[in-house]
């Protein structure tokens, strides 16, 4: 029953299929026949109006003004319309009669139907082509013209660059070619790492044949790499030997079953290693400031030899030439508080020997009671020419006592030398340098007194043992030091040189009173306004903050942190030429700022009298001509003689 109802609606559909979907599309093909291909494929430009200025379109888009065109807005293509007469006046008729029926609902003088617009401007099509055949004529040639002008401000252009520019383009593109170039040599540097692990590991070192395969491949990149530093410089097989160490790496890894095992054996190693590096490296710290504290032979054995000298001399030839200079102030004077007879001759005779006039400089020198005879015996047996010299003992400065220094009274306290002498070398401080015995020493605090040991004077060079004078330092004393009181080099170019780095700003009595960025200087030449200390109370300043750091709670021991405290606000930066430093410690210093320099300082442990001094820099402090020519019988005959014979 079904079938039959199937079989009577298949004839239905099958005609409605017919007259819908066939018959419409033999009547468009018959349609289509009646149209030219020309008006088919009519060209959309003959549709735009001919009067570019015509606001028929505005509300549709917007128009740029006629005045900044220099060509008709509707040429759009390059082709030029081919449709006849009859064609274009049969299409404007068809247009005219499909407006009639469009309702645009748009009224007012200046509102007008686009569509009636296009139709009453199209007779102009005919113009409008012939200018659009003229205007692309002339549009070729424009367009060389332009391109032809362009090319040529570009070359001029590229000539006006200037040379260095190009120079700075071309250094680019080597850099980079550099870069790139030493690929393969840091990829075979890389193999080689890779398979000294290999070998290292145990199932390497069981498998004998690759073993000895792995050690032939490495012996051939080794000999690519030994005169090559970029991929232009390796062999011709290069490649091959890098594709071969590969492929022996790769068996490598397939071989080795306990990487993780052999990973832990190896972080283990690295973490003893670098256990054992801290330890060496604190031991080398400790063993370094032992050398840098304790006496050479030859400078122990000098003192004793010159002081046996000076006690057999009678009265008047103990004494110095030229007393009456020392309290002149119209002459240059400097300040110098050292133990070490050797040095102090150096420091002397450098600033002598640079200086134009040496008549006119006097040395205040201050040494201890065990060298004050040696001292005196070399500058009279060596006299400097004709300058001035004075030598002290500090311990004759009967006013300098602990009820008037506090940091006398702080020396001498048991805690503080128990500090210096009982220190543990397990027990190491990250700041030995400032557990120097030195500082035990009133000579090395004698610098915030100097008003009190010379009343009269107006200014004072102060210069530390450890420098040589290579200039002459006159024009010190014409510097204008604008009211302030100590004319010294600032050292802020690296951050351990400013004042976090040596005071507790942890404190709240440092953090209130000073700036923890700020510039610090250096000690070892620097020139003091007396008259200016006298008037801003230096002293007294320097004892206040003494008693406030009784328990070292504000710095460390040592002159340069109470320092910065006294005369914060109160330095005048002189030039970095007056003063260079870090011959000590520091073996990168340029010799080109070494040699402009006026003052070379060897701050730090290594002092180039010492066999740890840097080698490099002793030579600035050995060849001084007065130490190599005069004082060579005093330094070889007399130490062989008493320590050696």
């Amino acid at each position: 029953m079904k079938m039959k109802m199937n079989m009577r609606l298949r004839k239905p559909v099958m005609a409605f299929l017919f007259l819908t979907v066939l018959a419409p599309i033999v009547l468009y093909t018959d349609k289509l026949s009646t149209f030219s291909t020309d008006e088919f494929f009519q060209e959309p430009s003959s549709l735009l109006p001919s009067n570019p200025d015509a606001t028929a379109l505005n509300f549709l888009l917007p128009q740029e003004s006629s005045t900044s065109l220099k060509e008709p807005m509707r040429l759009v293509y390059s082709e030029n319309s081919t449709q006849s007469d009859t064609e274009k006046s049969r299409r404007t008729r068809q247009l005219n009669e499909e407006s009639k029926g469009i309702d645009t609902n748009v009224t007012g003088d200046n509102q007008i139907n686009p569509i009636r617009q296009v139709t009453a401007n199209h007779e102009a099509n005919e113009e409008s082509a012939a200018v659009q055949k003229k205007s692309e004529k002339l549009k070729v040639p424009d367009l060389e013209q332009k391109q032809e002008q362009a090319v040529e401000v570009s070359l001029k252009v590229n000539e006006r660059k200037p040379a260095n520019h190009r120079n700075r383009n071309e250094k680019r593109k080597q850099d980079q070619e550099e870069v790139l170039g030493d690929v393969r040599v840091r990829h075979l540097k890389d193999q080689l790492i890779m398979a000294r692990v290999y070998l290292s590991l145990s199932a390497t070192r069981t498998n004998t044949q690759f073993n000895r395969e792995l050690r032939i491949r490495m012996k051939d990149v080794e000999k690519l790499l030994v005169d090559a530093t970029n991929d232009s410089q390796l062999p011709n097989n290069a490649n091959e030997k890098l594709k071969a160490m590969e492929q022996t790496l790769l068996k490598g890894r397939r071989i080795q079953d306990e990487c993780s095992v052999d990973a832990k054996k190896l972080r283990g190693i690295i973490h003893s290693t670098e256990q054992q590096l801290r330890v060496e490296e604190k031991q080398t710290l400790f063993l370094t400031h032992l050398t840098a504290k304790t006496v050479p032979k030859g400078l122990h054995c000098l003192p004793l030899r010159l002081s046996a000298d000076y006690y057999s001399l009678n009265a008047s030839s103990q004494q110095f030439p030229n007393q009456d200079k020392l309290q002149d102030p119209n002459l240059f004077h400097y300040a110098l508080f050292s133990d070490n007879v050797l040095a102090t001759a150096v420091v002397v005779n450098s600033t002598i020997s640079s200086s134009k006039d040496s008549s006119k400089h006097v040395f205040h020198i201050v040494t201890d009671k065990l060298n004050y005879a040696a001292m005196r015996m070399w500058f009279l047996a060596n006299p400097p020419w004709n300058a001035t010299i004075e030598v002290q003992n500090v311990d004759e400065f009967t006013w300098l006592n602990a009820s008037y220094s506090p940091v006398l009274k702080q020396l001498g306290s048991q805690k503080m030398i128990d500090y210096y002498f009982k220190t543990k070398t397990t027990e190491l401080d990250s700041n030995l340098k400032f557990r120097n015995p030195k500082y035990l020493s009133i000579m090395n605090h004698l610098r915030f007194y100097l008003p009190e040991m010379f009343p009269k004077l107006n200014k004072v060079v102060f210069l530390d043992d450890d420098i040589v004078v290579q200039k002459d330092l006159t024009g010190l004393w014409g510097v204008d030091m604008k009211g302030k009181v100590n004319g010294a080099v600032e050292t802020c170019g690296e951050s351990f040189h400013r004042f976090d780095r040596y005071l507790n700003f942890s404190n709240p009595l440092i953090a209130k009173n000073f700036n923890p960025r700020a510039c610090g200087w250096a000690y070892g030449m620097n020139l003091f306004d007396l008259e200016q200390w006298k008037n801003q109370n230096i002293t007294d300043i320097y004892h206040s903050w003494q008693n406030l750091n009784s328990e070292r709670e504000l710095w460390k021991l040592g002159t340069l942190p109470p320092g910065l405290i006294t005369f914060y606000g109160r330095v005048f930066p002189l030039e970095r030429s007056w003063h260079v430093l870090g011959l000590g410690y520091n073996p990168n210093v340029s010799q080109k700022e070494i040699e402009r320099a006026a003052v070379i300082h060897y701050n730090g442990n290594l002092k180039p009298w010492l066999e740890i001094g840097i080698p490099k820099f002793r030579g600035y402090w050995s060849r001084n001509r007065f130490f190599v020519e005069e004082c060579e019988y005093w330094f070889f005959t007399i130490i062989k003689s008493t320590c050696m014979g």
